[in-house]
């Protein structure tokens, strides 16, 4: 899956501070994954210099964690240090010398990493090379990692095939797929694996020791180990296979990492940067698809697998990192005893990346895209300008400048490139997103999407006039201090949201490390930090920005110039050539021919559908029981009021960082507003006051606050036909910055004026561009909100705040902000109004308790300038979505298919046992059936205890009828489930690691507010903990009979090409009422 529009990742919106050091470097270009899995439809990530600022949406049905927070824009004047305790005087931080010469190791390098309180230690494995970083400190979300370099030579898409496959069984572990176990019965916090353009990383993490070794040992057998490599059919599988049911159907293209790169070559923005980096780097493996090209994939022979397995995956090729407060010398002896079995080999030397050469002169690449048939086509064009920044790696001063450059340029709304580009009306959304030094070579993309044909031409020549201006004129003062607090800030803060602060820290040092430079480097960064800025201090940041202007874009002639042109028959174009080919193919077949593939067609299925034996399953290394806390985790909160408005404080440990939460009841809202309260938001943060425009004010922001960002949030209430509604305003500061965040609070609520008719326009333009690509990329997620839309209130909500409706909403906002901008102005009035009022609002307060008792008078001061009146509701919210099954018609290689129904209708009690099902189903039946069996990218069911929804989904899906039919079927796979004791105990940890999910403070603060907001108390919290943990097989037979009664209420919702949804249609006429979007 690419990383880089990854739902996985949905728990990270990206900070530009931490661009300029790689973290977390996967963000920044095509990535490839392992696995999707359910929480995935909450979000995506954003293109660098595109950030979202805010937190995620609930997640349905996890009443513990409740919500996970995305990673903030971090802006600060005074920065803290990162919130981890040092080592106690009890922790060792080094394995002993005596063991490390005992088990072969040496120790090359010992540091302290002061910036985050850790003691890193790197050994080398004397007998084979391989290089282990042992990172010791506080943090008790351990994390390992082993990454090989592998460089592919083609567009077989090698080395992703070969990530899926390493964990389809080994040596040790020789069941189906070891993975899926982990993930249906460990406490990981992380559980995935990447393939990047040059390497391939596997890590794990996890906060218990014991299921922490345990998830480690798996992945070590796995990789060096592993059964595909003699196995073909592991092979075949997730990679590619011709598929044949019967000698009278077609032959047709099967594999999981066929259809996942299927998906990816839909999307536009994809297709973009794959272009551009391919006609970056011709000359060396950055000019191939580690992922795959689909018209490439079937041409990879097994051989070929099984020698780039035998090339690439040794540990003389092997980068291993530990990190958290695990004992170092356990981390040795479970590595050793893998290491021994090796010899040293020439890997590390055969797997080296050559070096791009620089060009003489720039170049054009004009490619094609598949486009719809709807809308303008002449105004779909995408430009983007791409350089290569220098033939050999930066070095550590020079490469932090350049992050410092690139946020100055483009890392927020005001940055002054952004700006231009955005404020032309030559495009309606930047891509590119500037700089990536996450490679050998540095490099920078930037340029517009929706570009009318007539000003493709005018994009590079604004691009370079802009450059020029910078070069020339330089940067604000005020500008350089923002970008330089906000680069602070974050990386000594080391808030990274749910991903675990060890996986980040790896995968910065890997920019190093795996290229033969030093690991340790692009850890600390406190010392160069201080550099640039005394030499911003001594030279003026003129002297220090200028030049890298000019002589890494200005005078660079490595540049290549992308020109992406819509072309409506592309899509069918491609999907004919397959069918042709396999046509082809079929007619050269003999009848003998014909009946064996038939033969192996079924054998793989058989396969894929036989559960593993128990002396299989039993090989797996899993907790008990006894391992689990038997009480749920508790968030310290005390409820209070000043001044008659709710405020809830969270005694937490946040290193001097306060982080404020206000909540605004939105129900007072009129509902025929509702579709324009993201792009309110969006103009709060974005638009000027009477003394301030947008630019000093987002500057303002940057130099006195840890970051402000303000968000629409709705979620169902169980029982309750009313949803629970607020406009949020999130924001963090340090204790000496407290006064200035609450100031800015109440300047962005009631001072912005809605009066900037262009500006707002962009906005719209924006969201549009993001919502096309939705509609083609996460088309699971437009499913999902528009089947709850169907079905309740607060999907209804939702939906008309980020579905089909909205999107169908911003195609008449954008004529009418031309026709009749006063109207929209006043509607963006009235929308503040409706809510803004200190009565039905929140304060939300997590810091230590004496900060929090500080920060008290300050708030106090915001909401006695508040407005004190009661808000009248302008009417109740009661609407649904016709009720009716959806074809929603995109150009797209794969489909996105879903089905739902409310089991709270059935008269379904809820009970926490219907968490582990729910799991259960996703992780089994649906894996095997759509993923494994059906070729799908994804597959997986959600619950939503508040609504009562239950949803199934699938993800880059060859299918459409065939899944539907495995919906159907759960109910009986559940009746004639078979389930012992071991897989009962696995199914319930595994439901417990997701209640129990790791959080930061800023998280946890976060989680307890939403509790508190929906009436989760701590009593309902351990009643639905106790229900999970006697979790019995009598439930799973008892829940089947909940989904049977539910199946006649239940409606579909497939986003899914045109020629799949007719197809449907007419083997089940009148199935889907078929709307095209796109």
């Amino acid at each position: 899956m690419s990383a880089h529009a990854a739902e996985k990742m949905a728990c990270l919106s990206r900070n530009p501070a931490l661009r300029c050091f790689s973290l977390p470097s996967f963000v920044q270009r095509t990535r490839y994954s392992r696995a999707l899995q359910p929480s995935f439809r909450s979000g995506v990530l954003r293109r660098p210099g595109l950030q979202w600022v805010g937190v995620a949406p609930l997640q349905k049905g996890r009443l513990s964690s409740g919500c996970q927070v995305l990673h903030h824009r971090t802006l600060s004047v005074a920065a803290p240090q990162a919130v981890m305790s040092p080592p106690s005087p009890r922790t060792q931080t080094e394995a002993s010398p005596e063991l490390v010469t005992q088990l072969g190791f040496e120790k090359v390098k010992e540091q302290f990493l002061d910036e985050y309180k850790s003691t890193a230690v790197l050994y080398r494995h004397k007998k084979t090379g391989a290089e282990l970083m042992s990172v010791t400190n506080e943090d008790e979300n351990k994390v390992f990692g082993i990454v090989f370099r592998t460089p592919p030579k083609d567009s077989t898409g090698i080395p992703h095939i070969l990530e899926h496959s390493v964990l389809c069984g080994s040596r040790k572990y020789p069941l189906k797929e070891p993975f899926v176990e982990l993930l249906k019965g460990s406490l990981h916090t992380f559980l995935n694996a990447f393939t990047y353009p040059d390497r391939t990383c596997y890590p794990v993490a996890s906060t218990n020791t014991k299921d922490f070794y345990n998830l480690v040992d798996v992945y070590l057998d796995a990789v060096f180990f592993p059964k595909c490599v003699s196995d073909k059919q592991i092979f075949q599988q997730e990679g590619w296979h011709h598929e044949l049911n019967d000698p009278s159907e077609e032959v047709t293209f099967k594999g999981v990492v066929f259809n996942e790169m299927k998906g990816v070559y839909s999307q536009p923005d994809s297709v973009l940067g794959r272009v551009s980096q391919q006609a970056l780097f011709p000359d060396n493996t950055y000019g191939v698809d580690s992922g795959g090209d689909p018209a490439v994939i079937p041409k990879l022979s097994f051989e070929e697998f099984q020698e780039f397995h035998r090339k690439f995956y040794h540990p003389s090729n092997a980068r291993i990192w530990f990190y958290g407060d695990d004992d170092p010398n356990e981390r040795l002896r479970l590595i050793s005893a893998y290491l021994d079995e090796f010899e040293a080999n020439e890997a590390a030397r055969e797997s080296e990346v050559s070096v791009q050469k620089l060009f003489s002169e720039p170049k054009t690449v004009v490619e094609k895209y598949a486009a719809g048939e709807m809308g303008d086509l002449k105004k779909k064009h995408m430009v983007c300008v791409n350089w290569l920044l220098a033939d050999s790696p930066l070095d550590m001063e020079t490469e932090l400048a350049l992050g410092f450059l690139d946020h100055l340029m483009l890392g927020t709304p005001a940055a002054p490139l952004r700006k231009a580009l955005l404020e032309s009306g030559l495009g309606d959304a930047i891509v590119g997103g500037g700089l990536d030094d996450d490679l050998l070579q540095a490099q920078f993309s930037l340029g517009l999407k929706n570009v009318s044909e007539e000003n493709v031409g005018k994009i590079e020549d604004l691009i370079i006039s802009k450059l020029k201006e910078l070069a020339d004129e330089g940067f604000t003062p005020e500008a350089v201090e923002a970008s330089m607090n906000t680069i602070e800030f974050s990386l000594r803060e080391n808030n990274t949201g749910s991903f675990p602060r060890g996986l980040s820290l790896m995968l910065r040092a890997m920019g190093n490390w795996l290229y033969g430079r030093d690991p340790f480097e692009p850890l600390r960064f406190a010392k160069p930090l201080e550099n640039l800025k005394a030499r911003i201090a001594n030279e003026g940041a003129k002297a220090v920005f200028s030049p890298l202007i000019q002589n890494f874009l200005l005078d660079n002639a490595h540049k290549v110039t992308v020109m992406l042109q819509p072309d409506p028959e592309k899509g069918s174009a491609s999907e004919t050539e397959e069918k042709e080919l396999l046509q082809k193919l079929k007619a050269s077949m003999t009848k003998e021919d014909l009946a064996e593939l038939v033969r192996a067609t079924e054998e793989l299925r058989l396969k894929q559908e036989t559960p593993d034996p128990p002396e299989a399953l039993a090989t797996v290394p899993s907790l008990s029981l006894k391992d689990i806390p038997s009480e749920p985790t508790q968030i310290p909160m005390d409820v209070g009021d000043i001044n008659g408005t709710t405020v809830l404080r969270h005694d937490l440990f946040t290193n001097d960082v306060l982080y404020a939460d206000l909540a605004f009841d939105m129900s007072s809202v009129d509902s025929k507003l509702l579709p324009l309260v993201p792009l309110f938001c969006q103009s709060v943060m974005e638009m000027g006051t009477k003394d301030m425009d947008f630019v000093q004010l987002n500057q303002l922001i940057g130099r006195k606050t840890g970051g402000i960002s303000i968000f629409p949030s709705t979620s169902a209430r169980r029982g309750k036909k009313e949803p629970c509604s607020h406009i949020v305003v999130r924001g963090k500061a340090m204790s000496s910055q407290i006064q200035e965040l609450f100031d800015l609070i109440r300047i962005l609520l009631q001072d912005v004026q809605f009066t900037d008719q262009q500006r707002f326009k962009q906005f719209v333009c924006q969201s549009k561009a993001r919502m096309e690509s939705a509609m083609r990329g996460r088309g699971h997620s437009i499913a999902a909100s528009r089947m709850d839309a169907k079905m309740n209130i607060a999907g209804w909500v939702s939906e008309q705040m980020g579905g089909l409706s909205y999107f169908d909403y911003l195609q008449t906002l954008e004529k009418q902000v031309d026709s009749d901008w006063p109207s929209v102005s006043e509607s963006l009035n009235q929308i503040r109004t409706s809510f803004l009022s200190r009565q039905r609002s929140l304060v939300n307060l997590t810091a230590e308790s004496k900060l929090i008792t500080r920060a008290e008078t300050h708030v106090t001061s915001l909401l006695d300038a508040l407005p004190a009146g009661e808000l009248s509701k302008v009417e109740c919210w009661n609407s649904c979505l016709e009720w009716s099954n959806e074809g929603l018609a995109v150009p797209t290689q794969v489909n996105y298919v879903g089905k739902a129904s409310n089991i709270y209708d059935t008269g379904y009690q809820l009970n926490g046992s219907a968490y582990v099902i729910s799991k259960y189903i996703g992780n089994t039946w649906l894996w095997d059936r759509v993923r494994v069996s059906g070729g799908a990218y994804g597959g997986f069911c959600d619950f939503d205890s508040h609504s009562g929804v239950f949803s199934f989904l699938s993800y880059r899906d060859p299918n459409l009828l065939e899944t539907l039919d495995i919906y159907d079927k759960t109910v009986e796979f559940l009746r004639e489930l078979e389930l012992d004791d071991d897989s009962l105990t696995k199914a319930i940890i595994g439901t417990i690691g997701d209640v129990d999910s790791y959080q930061l403070p800023d998280a946890k603060g976060y989680t307890s507010m939403v509790r508190y907001q929906l009436g989760i108390t701590e009593e309902e919290r351990k009643q639905r903990r106790e229900e999970i943990l006697s979790t019995k097989l009598s439930d799973f037979k008892k829940f089947a009979d909940v989904l049977e009664a539910s199946k006649s209420k239940s409606v579909v919702v497939a986003v899914a090409s045109e020629d799949d949804i007719a197809t449907a249609n007419k083997s089940r006429p009148g199935l889907l009422n078929v709307r095209k979007v796109l």
